[in-house]
């Protein structure tokens, strides 16, 4: 069982699901992609996970495609006698997820993990194995206690309408994309269509890999008034309420300076007023057309 969240986190609830009660994750979590690669020293990658961990960002989404494993190695290390305060999240190749392949993926990333449980596997993005499939392989791992629930990666609204029609599609949990405030293109087609149908957003690269976003004049100039880093400034947007005052997405930074996660962390507290978010939306409006899957 994750540990609860403090009342006073913002954060993003997941549905039920036929196995599983609805849990409320954080609104920033930490990513771990080009964790293991040996940019940064091992054990700076481990603590900055278990910082971010002490700082209530729970939520940890890795890949058997980061690092050839090496990334859940650095996570399962992080983990280690703090898995119950995690929201694991992994993801499996598309050439990995026919029927036995997923399940054996699943195998090697749970020892990998050092976990014989995720909370949360993903599809990493559409492939040529057919979505039944895939389906078959997490129901599978579901009923045999291996995923608590399953979801997709870089699905556009075709491919979410196509995962919606086989049996179990609806049971999907996730979708995880490219978001930032300079790639707002799922704002257009397929951000309406997941909350039509009640699905969360998971936005990979919120900080846009530190680009133009984080130099802009007006990021800097709102950063100055809140008295935050644009990095900051991003993620607030990145995680911003809906109309209704809710909140469904969820942003994945990864960090490990210590500062750095900490900044992340006090993001979740930060809230944009309506002028701020305007001067941002003037600066990088959402297309007007629908553009293709921005992926990274």
């Amino acid at each position: 069982m994750v540990k609860s969240l403090s009342p006073d986190t913002p954060s993003v609830t997941l549905s039920a699901t036929a196995r599983e009660p609805t849990v409320a994750l954080p609104a920033i979590g930490q990513g771990s992609w080009h964790m293991g690669e040996n940019r940064a020293p091992r054990r700076d990658e481990v603590h900055a996970l278990q910082h971010g961990l002490d700082l209530g960002m729970t939520l940890i989404d890795t890949a058997e495609m980061y690092a050839d494993g090496g990334a859940e190695e650095i996570v399962g290390e992080a983990l280690r006698g703090r898995r119950d305060e995690a929201f694991l999240v992994s993801k499996v190749y598309p050439w990995n997820a026919g029927r036995q392949d997923a399940i054996a993926a699943c195998e090697r990333s749970l020892q990998r993990l050092g976990t014989d449980y995720l909370d949360l596997y993903l599809l990493h993005w559409p492939g040529s194995v057919p979505l039944e499939e895939t389906l078959e392989a997490f129901e599978y791992l579901q009923a045999q206690g291996k995923i608590r629930r399953y979801g997709v990666s870089n699905f556009d609204v075709d491919d979410m309408q196509s995962l919606h029609a086989v049996p179990g599609g609806d049971a999907c949990s996730v979708n995880q994309v490219l978001y930032h405030l300079g790639s707002r293109g799922i704002e257009h087609s397929l951000l309406p269509w997941q909350r039509d149908h009640g699905l969360p957003t998971m936005a990979y690269c919120p900080l846009a890999q530190g680009g133009r976003e984080l130099k802009h004049p007006e990021v800097r100039a709102i950063a100055d008034a809140f008295g935050v880093s644009p990095a900051q400034v991003l993620l607030a947007w990145a995680t911003r309420p809906t109309s209704d005052g809710q909140r469904d997405v969820i942003a994945i930074p990864k960090a490990v300076q210590p500062a750095h996660v900490e900044a992340n962390a006090a993001a979740m507290r930060l809230t944009l007023d309506d002028a701020s978010l305007a001067r941002l939306e003037a600066a990088f409006p959402a297309p007007a057309r629908k553009p293709p899957l921005d992926i990274v």
